[in-house]
């Protein structure tokens, strides 16, 4: 057992060495304590040990945000016992924190307890909002003491420190150390006593009284990297503890306090690389929790994209902007998050979505929504701008907020409260700016604002609102708005689209747009048709609509996120939850419709060929299929229907046919569907039903780009709408393909690939 200064009354010391495996000694009992990690046994996967790293010495423990935690158990006789008084405790731990708790409840995400506050039992160590760190403990006098981290004194996210907290009771104080030096101290009755909490079990990593978030989670975890625990039955003198620290840098690291590489905290996409669900090529953070991705840019021959993110599980919480970087919009990089809450008055609750665009120098700069729940409204606009000047990283990892919010909302200025997700671009006049928000009583809108310094902005009024009476699923809020100019029609009038979701009461939560004319006078927008249109007819699976002008082609790109359809309980023990849908090239076709391909990029990913036929009857295709299984394929199909009134394509079949997705068209009432109703026997998955929408095909044949990626499937018909589902078969043999009709058809062509994982 490794001992440094001062280790005489050592109670516990947990030193981490052990590198692999699912439990941790703990070295003084030498007692093994299990370490609680979600994929330990995982239903999608095979297990993967906990994550360990190094360490400040030696080995240290990664803990992911939500599942990750060690228990040392009360012993039988302690929890028979009367609480027991302690004169002195000491707790000395090297910590890396990767992200930090919202502090829901006002609870600490904890270091290490063993507390029950309500009866002023025990002790807590852990942290709070923005790096703020406490040690908590319940006192035979006075109670429940707790003394706090002083401002400057934050635990930094991605570095080493040394905490220490002190208990003197025949002193009377209680002190806080860090990095060897004292923080913060505070008087507590001479004398005092701590009380143990009997019958309770120590914690690391996890409150011994946390909170509950969707029925499932447990927030206050720890996230990050733990190294060298040691617990004492004494009080650490300030020479002891400069001691340790100084003995620690100067043997190991030259007197240099130790740096953490971002590549041993980052989150890690490894363990769920293996996860049979997950999508291997559509875009997706490392792990954890994702919504719309957003703020498309392209500067020095990257594209850059950003994501709503929570790093600290696969739940909606802690609001980031993860980010991604590729060279060719299918292959991405994950980079480390772009924009995080601070403790500042401008976003300390949450970065919310937005948008990119470039400055006066050409130079990116990002609009997010800043979530503030002390001011009111809490939601504003606000800026990021790159260090790119300064450090000359093309990857673009860094960026530093503009102090203030640019826009904040006033009465009168659309629905009070609800004013989210700036769209902003530039052009040779200025900035412009559409906000998603709604008109009281009116419902969802789109709110204008123009600049001519892309700071100071002036609000121009509701850039476009529809008829809530005439259309009551646009609902009373849009979010996300997006504007992209089409070009010139057959009249030579320029077009634009104009992209929102709709949420709210009443609301069908999709993606719904509008081709028309933009009037840059007024800045407002008059469609040529009253009536929105869907990209997509799947139910909830294409939403949060970004876009971007492609610098490189001039192409009009939408990015949308894919949601997951599934339990909080499912999303746990997968460890994910989301991600991003294919990029999707839009424009506008010589009919005036709206055209829609995934990129061409894609094909980069294209494997093995499987199939190519043409002009083959149902049977005979069907016959050559037998050979063909795959939950990573691509699929071109035209089927044109002799007497089939329903026509399509099943996939992810099993052998007997017990699961399986038909996707097809009927040509009576002129919907493209998606039939769910055998695709998984897993009594908790929630996919099920019949799903779709209207699809205009004015008797061309079917013609169907199918992507099959895991549980996601998108099917894009005639270059005209999307279908995107998920699928979650409980079966590993669901991965036959079967063309199906009502009737007789024939297949005039076909053509399948093996596709490639980006990662």
């Amino acid at each position: 057992m490794r001992r440094l200064a001062g280790d005489q009354e050592l109670m516990m010391y947990w030193a981490f060495d052990e590198g692999a495996g699912r439990s941790a000694l703990e070295q003084v009992s030498l007692s093994w304590d299990e370490i609680q990690y979600v994929f330990n046994q995982a239903e999608f996967t095979g297990p993967v040990d906990p994550q360990w790293r190094q360490g400040v010495v030696g080995r240290g423990l990664l803990f992911d945000g939500y599942s990750t935690f060690i228990t040392h158990p009360a012993r039988e006789m302690d929890r028979m016992q009367e609480p027991k008084l302690l004169s002195a405790l000491s707790i000395g731990v090297w910590v890396a924190p990767r992200s930090y708790d919202w502090g829901y409840e006002g609870k600490l995400a904890a270091i290490v307890n063993r507390h029950h506050r309500d009866r002023h039992q025990g002790y807590l160590l852990g942290m709070f909002r923005h790096g703020r760190w406490s040690f908590q403990l319940g006192l035979d006098q006075g109670g429940w003491k707790e003394v706090w981290s002083p401002d400057g004194c934050e635990l930094p996210k991605h570095e080493w420190s040394y905490v220490n907290a002190v208990f003197d009771g025949d002193r009377g104080e209680i002190k806080l150390y860090l990095n060897g030096r004292a923080i913060a101290s505070s008087e507590v009755p001479v004398g005092s006593r701590m009380v143990e909490a009997v019958g309770t079990d120590l914690l690391i990593g996890k409150n011994n009284h946390s909170s509950r978030w969707a029925g499932v989670f447990h927030l206050q975890m720890f996230s990050g990297i733990l190294d060298e625990l040691k617990i004492y039955r004494r009080a650490l003198s300030g020479e002891e503890i400069a001691a340790s620290y100084r003995e620690v840098l100067d043997s190991l690291y030259g007197g240099i306090k130790p740096q953490v590489p971002y590549d041993e905290i980052k989150l890690d996409r490894a363990p769920l690389l293996l996860d049979w669900h997950r999508p291997q090529y559509h875009v997706s953070p490392p792990a954890h929790w994702m919504n719309e991705p957003h703020a498309p840019i392209y500067f020095e021959g990257r594209y850059h994209l950003f994501y709503q993110h929570n790093p600290l599980g696969p739940y909606f919480y802690q609001i980031h902007w993860g980010h991604w970087v590729s060279e060719d919009l299918v292959h991405w990089r994950d980079l480390p998050v772009a924009l995080a809450p601070e403790k500042d008055g401008l976003a300390p609750d949450g970065i919310w979505s937005g948008s990119a665009t470039y400055d006066a120098d050409g130079l990116p700069v990002l609009f997010f929504t800043a979530g503030n729940d002390s001011a009111s409204p809490n939601q504003s606009v606000a800026l990021a701008r790159s260090t790119y000047l300064t450090d000359g990283n093309s990857d673009l990892v860094q960026w530093v907020k503009h102090p203030e919010p640019l826009i904040v909302q006033q009465k009168g200025m659309g629905a009070f409260g609800d004013f989210r997700d700036p769209f902003v671009w530039k052009d040779d006049d200025g900035w412009y700016a559409l906000v998603g928000s709604g008109i009281e009583g009116a419902g969802g809108a789109a709110l204008a604002f123009v600049s001519k310094d892309m700071l100071n902005w002036t609000y121009k009024g509701p850039f476009f609102q529809a008829d809530l009476q005439k259309f009551p699923y646009l609902g009373p809020i849009w979010e996300l708005p997006v504007l992209l100019p089409l070009g010139a029609d057959k009249q030579g009038e320029s077009k634009h689209l104009l992209l929102v979701s709709p949420v709210g009461e009443g609301a069908d939560v999709e993606v719904f747009y509008w081709i028309g004319r933009l009037d840059k006078e007024e800045l407002s927008f008059i469609p040529d048709q009253e009536e929105p249109e869907l990209i997509d007819v799947g139910d909830f699976h294409f939403t949060g609509p970004s876009g971007m002008v492609d610098p490189k082609t001039g192409r009009k790109i939408i990015f949308t996120i894919a949601q997951g359809d599934r339990t909080a309980e499912l999303e746990y023990q997968s460890g994910w939850a989301h991600n991003a849908g294919l990029p999707l090239s839009v424009y506008l076709r010589d009919d005036g419709r709206l055209g829609i391909e995934p990129i061409q990029e894609l094909q980069s990913l294209r494997g093995a060929k499987r199939l190519s036929i043409q002009d083959k009857t149902m049977a005979e295709t069907n016959d050559l299929l037998r050979g063909i299984k795959g939950d990573m394929l691509e699929i071109l199909v035209e089927l044109e229907s002799v007497q089939a009134k329903q026509l399509g394509i099943k996939v992810r079949c099993t052998p007997d046919g017990k699961e399986q997705t038909l996707l097809y068209y009927d040509k009576v009432e002129g919907k493209l569907l998606v039939d769910r109703t055998k695709t998984t026997l897993h009594p908790r998955e929630k996919c099920k039903g019949i799903q779709g929408g209207r699809l205009d095909l004015f008797g061309e044949n079917l013609k169907l780009h199918l992507f099959l990626d895991r549980s996601m499937v998108e099917a894009y018909a005639n270059g005209l709408k999307s279908l995107t589902t998920r699928v979650y078969p409980s079966r590993r043999d669901a991965l036959g393909l079967e063309i199906w009709g009502d009737g007789e058809l024939v297949v005039r062509s076909m053509e399948v690939w093996d596709m490639k994982s980006i990662w």
